[in-house]
């Protein structure tokens, strides 16, 4: 079965050939294998469909891609074992799509396929059943072929676009609100492919903005593909569609929906019995006809990384489906990534950004609390978590009943203590990972292992007190439940996540990311223990920490209202000057000039391996890397393991993806015992 030669021969007895990518997780075996289609199954077994393989001895599941009339393989030709469903889940645009994203990313296109087609669920299958087209429904290039039966099932067409589709909104609000926003939709409804980079404004309402965009391509007759980080922002956008667009004209696709409903929204894209598409990571392979739009909120969020092989980004699976398919995209945020901006400034996309005097309009009064002019009323605002401009908004905002937000980045009580007497870091005596208290009368916990350790003593001095090292929510909000005795204080984050609260007086400390919509927008916005994130050892570190802080200060009330914000850090650091002069796109541009300088991702494109280190070298020995490749590290990872980065010039990025994809392949070819992760463009360096 293993092709060795193209001699483009005809099977001896007339079967078709189906070209096949066997679902088998080794890099050497990344190619499609001919097989014979029995006459049985030569009306069903067309592309696209499941079937079941003979494969080194076993029966492996494995996708159709294609059906030819002859085969490159000089030997003997196997059949298809059994064909799993007639129903063709897998998009000829898919499959492009996922070859495309298994050589960015030095992957295997098996791989990619797992994650952009959900397991079968038969059941659903049956019960939704696709109906017949009817003649009117089926355009001329969907003439079968000779390669496809004329029997074969074709998908139902989208209903008349514009059936029952609003006009998008005009005017001064909206996507009116920024210059090249009105001429944005306009060339998605006649059809074009327009590209935009969208700087969103404070207290914006960015699902309908979103939804706007949809009902402006849907119009235009074409499909839509829009991604979102987190379940909160998925049932904002979801409601946002439902009010555009009308009911049952979208789905929603979520690996937390489970294997039926999942199943059953892909099938309903897939079919094209709907127009749109909305979710979160997992909805960005949805297979949509007349893909004319893919759009992405938040880029920067880290839950947009794909934690399983080969890593995919969801931004750049989009902009990938854009760039092959002829499609629109908009990547919009609050925040700017690098990458983002690397867009705009080769000139892949436009900007779609507000005027100044509307960004001022707009903007809460964002004041610092590390600046001289602050040092000098309070002295100890340098070291105080609360300082007393941060302690005075929130009263102001509380005796105007207006809520409070306020942003910590760690979660729990304290998520990490140490000794009370020398300051060392408090480990457990297990695993050596960080304790943590619970709770104020809490027993310290390790946050690795989980084993208590009710009898700790220092080992540096024996000491058995223990003090606060880093805050997280739960301490605080008991904090600010004493400072402010009488007012409610709720908590967001892992154990309870708020979607909104009312516009009363009130304090919710939220992690970030888990900051709930106020009704009439918060009073104040209080953004403390910002040394934690600016202080990560980590290259994105300037660019999350605006990232979160612009999240959080966009649901205050403009400053016209009486909206303010505090972020406790020095108001000369480059991210809190684009915080208080809200120009995300500033900081983005300064944050790419100095990659460029340095050398570092978006600038050039650079690969991570990580294993142990005779695998990394074994690895490193067996890959033919472009001559511009330099290699860096090693770096310590986790589990006794290390990393090594490679960085070549952007124009050398096939070069180096193709070449650790062969390396992997020679090891799993060899059977090498020691697993070698490779990531492409990873989001951690160090």
């Amino acid at each position: 079965m293993t092709p060795s030669r193209h001699t483009d021969r005809r099977p001896a007895d007339g079967s078709p050939v189906a070209r096949v990518c066997v679902d088998v997780p080794l890099a050497h075996l990344d190619r499609p294998f001919d097989y014979l289609v029995p006459a049985e199954l030569a009306a069903t077994a067309v592309p696209g469909t499941r079937v079941k393989v003979r494969f080194a001895g076993q029966l492996v599941d494995g996708w159709l891609l294609e059906r030819t009339e002859r085969s490159g393989h000089a030997g003997r030709l196997a059949y298809l074992e059994k064909l799993v469903s007639p129903e063709p889940v897998l998009a000829p645009e898919i499959a492009r799509l996922a070859r495309a994203v298994a050589d960015r990313y030095a992957g295997s296109l098996a791989d990619v396929l797992r994650l952009a087609v959900p397991p079968r669920h038969a059941r659903v299958e049956k019960e939704t059943t696709p109906e017949e087209p009817t003649p009117d429904d089926v355009p001329p290039d969907d003439v079968p072929g000779d390669d496809v039966p004329a029997d074969a099932p074709r998908p139902a067409r989208i209903p008349s676009p514009t059936t029952g589709v609003p006009d998008p909104p005009t005017g001064a609000d909206g996507w009116g609100a920024y210059p090249a926003g009105p001429g944005f939709l306009r060339a998605l409804a006649d059809g074009r492919a327009p590209r935009a980079v969208w700087s969103a404004l404070p207290g914006e309402d960015w699902p309908a903005r979103v939804a706007e965009a949809a009902v402006a391509t849907v119009r235009g007759g074409r499909g839509v593909v829009a991604v979102v980080a987190d379940a909160r922002d998925l049932d904002r956008l979801d409601a946002a569609l439902t009010g555009a667009l009308g009911p049952d004209r979208h789905v929603r696709l979520s690996a937390a929906l489970g294997p039926a409903r999942r199943y059953r929204a892909f099938l309903a894209a897939r079919r094209g019995r709907v127009p749109v598409v909305i979710g979160t990571r997992a909805a960005m392979f949805a297979p949509v006809e007349r893909l004319g739009l893919v759009a992405i909120w938040d880029d920067g969020d880290d839950l947009h990384a794909e934690p399983r092989a080969p890593y995919p980004h969801a931004r750049e699976v989009l902009l990938t489906r854009a760039q092959l398919g002829g499609a629109a995209a908009l990547v919009g945020g609050h925040a700017r990534t690098a990458e983002a901006q690397l867009l705009v400034e080769t000139g892949w996309a436009r900007e779609v950004v507000p005027e100044r005097a509307t960004v001022r309009a707009r903007t809460p009064a964002v004041a610092p609390t590390g600046d001289d002019p602050q040092l000098a009323r309070d002295p100890g605002a340098a070291t105080a978590r609360l300082p007393s401009l941060a302690w005075t908004t929130a009263r102001d905002a509380l005796r105007a009943d207006a809520p409070v937000l306020v942003q910590v980045p760690r979660r729990g009580y304290l998520p990490s203590v140490s000794c009370a007497d020398c300051r060392a870091p408090a480990r457990c005596p297990h695993c050596a990972g960080p304790l943590a208290l619970p709770s104020a009368r809490g027993t310290p916990v390790c946050r690795w292992c989980g084993r208590v350790s009710a009898a700790y003593a220092c080992p540096e001095c024996g000491g058995r007190r223990l003090r606060a090292a880093v805050v997280g929510a739960r301490r605080t909000a008991e904090e600010l439940g004493r400072a402010f005795p009488g007012v409610p204080v709720r908590t967001s984050g892992r154990e309870e996540v708020l979607t909104r609260v009312p516009g009363g007086a009130g304090l919710v400390v939220a992690t970030p990311g888990a900051e709930p919509v106020a009704d009439g927008g918060f009073g104040a916005v209080l953004l403390l223990d910002s040394w934690a994130l600016l202080t990560r050892a980590d290259l994105r570190a300037g660019e999350e920490a605006l990232r979160r802080w612009l999240t959080a200060a966009a649901l205050a009330r403009p400053a016209t209202a009486g909206g303010r914000v505090v972020v406790v850090a020095d108001g000369g650091l480059a991210p809190v000057q684009a915080l208080l002069r809200w120009d995300p796109a500033w900081f983005a541009a300064r944050e790419l000039a100095e990659r460029r300088e340095l050398g570092f991702p978006p600038a050039v494109r650079m690969a991570s391996v990580t294993g142990t280190a005779p695998a990394v070298a074994e690895l490193l020995a067996e890959a033919r890397l472009p001559e511009q490749a330099e290699v860096l590290g090693p770096v310590p990872a986790d589990d006794d393991r290390e990393r090594m980065l490679i960085r070549v010039p952007r124009s050398r990025a096939a070069a180096l993806a193709e070449a650790l994809h062969v390396a992997a392949g020679v090891r799993a070819a060899r059977k090498a015992a020691d697993p070698v992760r490779v990531q492409v463009d990873p989001l951690e360096l160090f």
